[in-house]
């Protein structure tokens, strides 16, 4: 890997053959090499800082209501399931009806 030095008077040269139009676009050309690691970088720091902050939150809201009643939790799970199964079942009957409408081959081979 070149050293900043190296980057520097590489630019040096470029700027006396070149016309300045060109110049400024190679400069433009070596920073837009960097967007993609500063935003990735960012993008974890500040994704990872919110999961921190979501897991710790809920944990202090376990610990605060320990003797949760356990048939209520239950009931929610079911509900939470029911409510997936229903959405499936509506997003398959949609799909059969949507693909019979437009004419296409449901047979399996």
């Amino acid at each position: 890997m070149h050293g900043s030095a190296d980057v520097f008077s590489f630019l040096i040269c470029i700027r006396q053959i070149t016309p300045p139009g060109q110049v400024i676009a190679l400069e433009i050309l070596n920073i837009m090499d960097w967007i993609p690691t500063v935003f990735v970088t960012f993008k974890v720091l500040v994704l990872g800082t919110g999961m921190f902050f979501a897991v710790k939150w809920h944990y202090d809201q376990g610990t605060k209501e320990k003797k949760r009643d356990k048939r209520a939790v239950l009931r929610a799970g079911g509900k939470v399931a029911a409510g997936f199964m229903l959405s499936l079942l509506g997003l398959g009957l949609v799909t059969f009806f949507l693909v019979r409408m437009l004419g296409m081959d449901l047979a399996f081979p």
